[in-house]
């Protein structure tokens, strides 16, 4: 056997290798490797587990070499898994509040006793008519389907996510072109990569992307990074451009205009795939619609974005602009580009950087090529759920109000201002993988309202560890880290479709070592640390307890087809989910295995098929009966919003796809093609949908100038922008800190400043500075570094973790602090930061190094000083904030937050006030050809 980076398959279930903590003698251990999938960021990368044969007890964790996105490769944070599993201060049981809610007294209570109070508050409301009161709220879900069909079961349209604080704004400026919501690039194959963020480092899908960016630059591609901070990613590129936050889209606009004026783009493809004739028809009807009229009408349109104008407000020199565009022009079909969230997630309009950044994939017709931008929905394999659910018939108001008819998905941000409006209440609040208390802006409004009893009835937070939300619930209720928990996983990591199996590791070690099947009565809890179980299991009996008998037909659809009258299991469940990918019974059958079987055995699967320019695939037909052609060429079918008279009489009798229209296809110089998802079955210059619901101005690709431009600042005073949204390569949003290997890596929290802005505003290394916001202010010490541009602060994301309470809901990174309100003043102070601690009678037993713990910052809370400013359009969280910068004042301490939720409240007023509210075009609430979680019924969209 010759060295390699993994154990072979072969040898999974008993491999043998010496103990490096034994050296200089020659010991072996023995291991059983189960593959499962990382939880630790939405890539989803494959893990191997190695469990020890003599202590039973999981030793490590590696790379799966089977998975085909991370191919056996992973970052700081897949390792890292074993001190989530391992780590002292772990919830271990379920638990009850026995206090007022924010107390911190509770009591221990069984499975059985949380599951049949809780359920009978959902039973309460279903039957009651209230299912807008049932609300799952889910920050990253790390699964594919499982619990929108848990939902869809109940019949509530109760699904709320983290969306408008992550990816609005970029979701919309891909799907408002092509009906994909996100950018699945095949950068190993690209020769020009082009990045809007730190992505290298720290973007979505980190590690798969990483890998392959980095083989497309040792192939020769060139990399350019846009990013206001010099991060890890600038440093690497070719080109390192630090814009003017919220210029972004004006920069990419003087490439697109470069690249018509030198005649450096894709004519037949813009020709074919672009609906430039309702383009020339809505914006030139003084030029004859044809093709040759384009090039004229596109070169009036951007006629500003000049370089030296882009010079102006970017901050970028003309020239390295004309260098880029000759750059971009020379490589065409291989333009790989990325933007998520960075510019898009923080500025007014940043749904436009999207939107631009893609107008020079379709102008180099890099478009699904290989080395292009695809759609991510392309590279991405989501099999049917098996058993189903019903259908919604309502429509909740709290996570998608009239205000907002095109947002890019639930309002979340501003639940407490609609409870505190009396738009509704809950009687029973899911979190999960969400902490809007510490994530969020404005903090302590939600503080306010989970504080309120008579807003939030019951909250439940389905959590591995505690949290500043978690502390104001009323069950808290311990869920599996990524080891311990069943989920399906795909996503678009590259040019190719795959699963991935998330498995508890420990139920599939006493499988194999017993060598005989779980029994589908027992639970994952029997076999995880305490009686930490997971969500599959949790919904399954929770809906059993909330309709015990089948009367109101939410049992039938967890009941097993294999033992009537009993609970389905996840064997069942997954084995029915597995038989349904292409080509993955085959797989199996070749290796003498079921599909349950084959994925338990490797933990992830490549989908066979090219999804190469998947638009120019030939239709079926038979797909085309009934179907009536439009004068653009495409194929509408009645029934569906495509073929759709507007009428309020036939709305009901529609049939809804998941994304789309539902037309099957278009003419495209005589060819019957697939096209994309979007009205017009191609590529949309122009969006009749923005125009139609109230945005005609925004209808092409435009720059929206920010909340935050800089000209509007006073950067000769003490005003400034501050950049709150990058993220540090080893930190998982708020789920790293109970690791005490990524905290012991990244733990210190500085406001990166300028020099000059530095000594402009008489701050010294290190110094104390005071921000403010418009809500309030924080106090952060400040660290001068060239790597910022002059007029913008930066502190970064992850950082400013809490706790209340000096001996529970400990961390790696949680500071002791305190919290106090003066009516609607409220004040965080930190008490003291990391400190050691002596964990010996952990219920998860004892780790020694919370004894060895030798850094102390646990940085700021800035979040909590921001106000909720939502983009009127795609509803994203607009994070960047106008600022004054100063030296902290007399009484000032590090941490220090101070805000006021009455000028919160005006803020959220503010904003709301920009928006251009529902009814939209035939009376909807929202385009019926939009995607959205639990898509309700035709009838729910009436306003």
């Amino acid at each position: 056997m010759t060295l390699a980076n993994h154990p072979p398959h072969d040898r999974w279930h008993d491999w043998t290798e010496l103990d490096a903590q034994a050296w200089p003698k020659r010991e072996e251990r023995r291991y059983t490797i189960v593959p499962t999938t990382c939880f630790n960021c939405e890539a989803a990368c494959g893990l191997t587990a190695f469990v020890d044969q003599e202590t039973g007890e999981i030793a490590k964790f590696e790379g799966n070499p089977e998975h085909p996105a991370s191919r056996g490769r992973n970052c700081a944070k897949g390792p890292a898994t074993l001190n989530q599993v391992d780590d002292p201060e772990r919830i271990l049981h379920p638990l009850k509040r026995s206090g007022p809610r924010g107390s911190g007294r509770w009591e221990r209570i069984d499975w059985g006793q949380a599951l049949d109070e809780i359920g009978a508050r959902v039973r309460d409301a279903i039957v009651d008519g209230r299912t807008n009161e049932v609300m799952y709220h889910v920050g990253r879900p790390g699964e594919d389907g499982y619990t929108e069909r848990v939902l869809e079961a109940w019949g509530v349209d109760g699904h709320n996510s983290h969306t408008n604080i992550c990816s609005s704004n970029a979701r919309i400026g891909y799907q408002s072109w092509m009906g994909h919501d996100r950018p699945s690039s095949d950068y190993a194959n690209a020769e020009v990569i082009f990045l809007i963020s730190s992505h290298l480092e720290t973007g979505h899908y980190f590690n798969p992307h990483a890998q392959r960016i980095m083989e497309g630059k040792a192939k020769g591609a060139t990399v350019i990074c846009v990013d206001t901070r010099l991060s890890n990613t600038g440093a690497k590129a070719d080109y390192w451009l630090s814009t003017w936050p919220g210029t972004e889209a004006f920069l990419l606009l003087a490439i697109v205009k470069l690249l018509l004026e030198h005649g450096t783009w894709e004519r037949d493809f813009v020709r074919r795939w672009v609906n430039w004739e309702t383009y020339l028809r809505e914006t030139r009807p003084d030029l004859p619609c044809e093709f040759d009229s384009l090039e004229r009408a596109l070169l009036d349109e951007y006629a500003e974005y000049t370089p030296e104008r882009a010079e102006h407000l970017t901050g970028v020199a003309a020239d390295t602009i004309r260098e880029i565009a000759g750059i971009i022009g020379a490589h065409p079909t291989k333009f790989a580009s990325h933007n998520w969230r960075s510019a898009g997630a923080g500025n007014l309009g940043g749904w436009q950087v999207a939107r631009c950044l893609f107008f020079i994939n379709v102008l180099t017709g890099s478009v699904a090529t290989v080395g292009g931008t695809a759609g991510n929905g392309w590279n991405k394999m989501a099999p049917p759920h098996p058993f189903g659910g019903q259908p919604i018939t309502s429509w909740n108001e709290l996570s998608w109000p009239k205000e907002y008819p095109l947002s890019y998905h639930e309002m979340s941000i501003l639940l407490p201002h609609f409870l505190n409006e009396g738009r509704g209440k809950l009687a029973a609040y899911f979190s999960r993988v969400y902490n809007p208390i510490w994530t969020n802006p404005d903090g302590f409004s939600w503080m306010e309202a989970l504080l309120d009893e008579s807003k939030v009835e019951c909250h439940v937070a389905l959590t591995p560890t505690w949290s500043e939300t978690a502390w104001y619930a009323d069950y808290v209720l311990p869920m599996g880290v990524g080891s311990e928990r069943h989920d399906l996983a795909s996503f678009e990591t590259h040019a190719g479709r795959w699963v991935g199996f998330r498995q508890p590791v420990m139920r599939r070690y006493a499988e194999l070592r017993d060598g005989a099947p779980i029994d589908p009565d027992r639970r994952t809890h029997e076999f995880n640390k305490g009686e930490v179980w997971e969500e599959n299991e949790f919904w399954i009996d929770l809906s059993w307890r909330i309709d015990p008998d089948g009367s109101l037909g939410v049992r039938q659809f967890f009941e097993s087809a294999e033992r009537p009258g009993h609970p389905v299991g996840v064997d069942e469940y997954y084995g029915r989910l597995f038989d349904g990918i292409p080509g993955l019974a085959d797989s199996a059958a070749a290796a003498g295995q079921t599909t349950l079987e084959y994925m338990r055995d490797r933990g992830a699967y490549p989908v066979p098929g090219d999804q190469i320019t998947p638009y120019e695939r030939p239709v079926d037909p038979a797909e085309l009966e009934g179907c009536i052609r439009d004068a653009d060429g495409v194929y509408r079918k009645p029934g569906t919003p495509g073929g759709w008279d507007g009428s309020d009489d036939t709305l009901d009798d529609l049939q809804l796809a998941k994304l789309g229209d539902g037309s099957p296809a278009v003419e495209i110089d005589g060819e019957i093609k697939e096209g994309f998802p979007t009205p017009s079955k191609k590529l949309e210059l122009f969006s009749t949908t923005i125009r139609d619901w109230g945005w005609p101005e925004y209808a092409t690709p435009t720059w929206i100038p920010s909340h935050v431009h800089w000209e509007d600042l006073d950067l000769d005073g003490d005003e400034r922008i501050l950049l709150p949204t990058f993220r540090i390569p080893t930190l998982i949003h708020t789920r790293s800190a109970n690791s005490k290997w990524l905290n012991e890596i990244s733990h210190r929290h500085p406001l990166w400043i300028h020099p000059s802005d530095a000594e402009q505003l008489g701050i010294d290394e290190n110094g104390l500075v005071r921000v403010s916001t418009r809500i309030g202010h924080f106090v952060i010490a400040a660290w001068r570094t060239e790597g910022i541009r002059p007029g913008v602060v930066a502190a970064s994301h992850h950082m400013g973790r809490w706790r209340v309470e000096e001996d529970d809901a400990r961390s790696w990174s949680a500071g002791k602090a305190r919290i106090a309100n003066d009516g609607t003043r409220w004040t965080l102070t930190r008490e003291h930061g990391m400190r050691t601690w002596d964990s010996s009678g952990s219920a998860n037993g004892g780790d020694p190094d919370t004894r060895r713990i030798w850094w102390n910052d646990t940085g700021v809370h800035q979040n909590l000083s921001f106000a909720v400013q939502p983009d009127p359009i795609s509803g994203m969280q607009c994070w960047h904030q106008r600022v004054r910068v100063a030296p902290a004042e007399p009484g000032d301490e590090h941490g220090d937050v101070v805000v006021d939720t009455a000028e919160s409240r005006q803020a959220y007023r503010d904003w709301l006030a920009k928006t251009r509210p529902a009814p939209g075009p035939g009376g909807l609430r929202r385009p019926l050809w939009y995607a959205r979680p639990l898509k309700p019924t035709p009838s729910a969209y009436r306003a």
